[in-house]
């Protein structure tokens, strides 16, 4: 099995602007604008209002509620109406996904999902950012792969439901590809037999200091503080795009890592790292659980 860090939402190239963490503590993953996409802001429902709500004042009009949204992954079934059969998909498509397919990357392996996130408040009716709040990396939503389907080969009647999704707009394109999830959790054993049934992709609904990537206090989102069991060890491979070991710095009970500005997928080998799957499990044991942001 692999663990897959994968970089998804707003950014600074990528929308303009971080995802909102909310004063609640409540997390959303803006999706990337995208032109060719079906959908809309507007249609995309999140706490009783639509994504255009948000994205119009937290971008100061640079994106409208009637730009298309590249809404992948997409991991939250109220987001939008659905068609039977539905569950949670994510597309990969060119460079990245020839990434994941050079590293083996199918069934059975794990996307952990991570963006760019700041915190904002309400102030004279409309969002806005907090002055003083700095942005950082969090980790937001996971999907477990059950099946790797080009999306050439996926405009059956048994796909029917997912046309909808953008990477079906993408005729044609090379490495088109969607990853559809598990209907639950599996790790190596940890999850069967316990009495627990965990889902197998979701979205984390609130912030959590465990999900955390950038180290408190750090000047540079891409500064990041990580368990002291994801430093390459002796000959274990490193994260993919992380083999400079001076991007590396380990202590007593964490490591510390410049993670690379560019790349979308970062892969590591669960057999070398198998430390790596309690922690997963334990990240999605306690999604619902809150903490101050």
């Amino acid at each position: 099995m692999k663990l897959i860090l994968s970089r998804k939402g707003f950014d600074s190239s990528a929308g303009g602007v971080p995802s909102p963490i909310f004063p609640d503590g409540r997390l959303l993953a803006l999706p990337i604008p995208d032109g060719q996409s079906l959908i809309r802001y507007r249609d995309i429902a999140f706490d009783g209002a639509t994504l255009g709500d948000l994205v119009a004042p937290l971008t100061r009009g640079k994106i409208t509620q009637d730009d298309g949204a590249h809404l992948d992954p997409d991991l939250i079934e109220a987001m939008l109406p659905r068609r039977p059969g539905w569950r949670p998909i994510f597309g990969q498509t060119g460079p990245a996904q020839g990434h994941l397919r050079n590293h083996g990357v199918g069934p059975g392996d794990l996307f952990l999902f991570f963006g760019l996130f700041r915190r904002v408040e309400r102030l004279n009716g409309t969002w806005r950012w907090v002055p003083d709040a700095r942005p950082r990396h969090l980790i937001w939503g996971w999907l477990q792969v059950e099946s790797v389907v080009p999306v050439d080969e996926a405009r059956s009647s048994d796909y029917a439901w997912a046309t909808y999704h953008p990477h079906f707009q993408r005729p044609g394109e090379p490495n088109n590809v969607v990853y559809l999830a598990s209907r639950r959790l599996r790790l190596e054993g940890l999850c069967e037999g316990l009495g627990e049934t965990l889902p197998g992709a979701g979205a984390f609904p609130r912030f959590a200091p465990q999900r955390q990537l950038t180290a408190p206090g750090a000047t540079q989102t891409s500064h990041w503080r990580l368990p002291a069991w994801c430093y390459p060890e002796g000959d274990r491979t490193p994260l993919s795009y992380h083999a400079n070991r001076q991007r590396w710095r380990k202590h007593a009970d964490q490591v510390e890592l410049k993670a690379v500005a560019r790349g979308q997928e970062f892969i590591l080998d669960g057999e070398e790292y198998p430390e790596a799957w309690p922690w997963v499990r334990d990240l999605i044991r306690a999604r619902t659980s809150a903490s101050d942001a």
